[in-house]
């Protein structure tokens, strides 16, 4: 993954903390800045495939449940704060954790309630975070193959707060690190 025609996308500088000497590009947090980022650096041309790694939040209850410790790919993408329907889009990346798949829902908000999780969890996810489906989208619209890797940072729950988040997303940076290496080099 060396060449530059993949693309390595992050949300968040904390989260490519690990990744100081590899090229890649910070896009901003949520779905606007996700948009604009990866829409500009799609359409000056060259990018063969894109790779997005980052953290997400759990949603719903019971088992199986993702583990705060495993890396997931995301093979489906679905906007929860969106008020009319908008498909369920698949990622075109190739899939190389058939163990380890998530469908992901996407919001412009960090989900710290017990009811919004649960909403989001019925619609079919069971990770959450603010990027995936503009990320999903503009690949789609440029014919780019995607694969997101989202390592979960936290439940989702009334318990997490953005400074819990703060707190661990350097750790999970390095996870990241070690899962690219491992498997994406």
């Amino acid at each position: 993954m060396s060449d530059l025609k993949t693309l390595v996308v992050f949300a968040h500088s904390d989260e490519a903390a690990a990744f100081t000497d590899v090229q890649h590009l910070v896009s901003g947090v949520g779905k606007v800045n996700a948009s604009v980022a990866l829409a500009g650096a799609l359409a000056a041309g060259g990018v063969e495939k894109v790779v997005v790694l980052g953290t997400a939040g759990v949603v719903g209850d019971g088992e199986p449940r993702p583990d705060l410790n495993t890396v997931y790919q995301v093979t489906h993408v679905l906007q929860h704060d969106f008020p009319l329907a908008s498909p369920t889009l698949t990622l075109t990346g190739e899939v190389i954790l058939p163990d380890h798949q998530a469908t992901m829902a996407t919001g412009d908000v960090f989900v710290s309630d017990d009811a919004q999780r649960a909403h989001i969890h019925e619609l079919g996810a069971e990770l959450v975070d603010m990027e995936g489906y503009a990320y999903a989208s503009m690949c789609q619209r440029f014919d780019v193959p995607l694969q997101i890797f989202k390592v979960p940072s936290d439940y989702a729950d009334s318990e997490t707060t953005m400074d819990d988040w703060d707190a661990i997303v350097k750790h999970k940076s390095v996870q990241l690190r070690e899962f690219f290496d491992k498997n994406l080099r």
